[in-house]
């Protein structure tokens, strides 16, 4: 696993970067990503944008995958599936994301997105991603 690689992913996409996800803890094939919510991230009802959960949660699955990766390859998102099971709400964000199955051409990872207000876990979404694994000479 190339660690410095999976924490590029944060600096180098500049909307990631823009939005202000984090990386927390990167391990092959686990990872934990955070978000410190601020109004830029709220809909109209004060709720956590949608998107904003798309994001770390299609992210945070990129980045999990590419843990498994060889450093000539990247990965790109073909499919993703998000359940949104309540509104989401708090300060901070988490998204732990795992590689549910890794091959050679594809990826399936999960995220699940998350607060930790008063101590207490509050489940918000979870995703299913597909990715393709590609030579990086192919897309760059």
């Amino acid at each position: 696993m190339n660690k410095e690689k999976v924490l590029a992913l944060f600096e180098d996409a500049n909307f990631i970067k823009g939005i202000g996800i984090q990386p927390v803890r990167v391990k092959e094939g686990a990872l934990k990503t955070k978000l410190n919510i601020t109004s830029f991230h709220l809909q109209q009802h004060q709720f956590i944008h949608a998107g904003v959960i798309s994001a770390i949660a299609d992210h945070s699955a990129g980045a999990v995958a590419t843990t498994l990766i060889d450093d000539d390859e990247e990965v790109l998102t073909v499919e993703f599936k998000i359940n949104f099971l309540r509104p989401a709400t708090g300060n901070t964000l988490f998204c732990d994301s795992k590689v549910i199955r890794g091959g050679r051409t594809i990826i399936v990872a999960e995220s699940e997105v998350y607060s930790k207000e008063s101590g207490k876990g509050k489940l918000f979404a979870k995703a299913l991603v597909t990715l393709a694994v590609v030579k990086k000479s192919k897309i760059l």
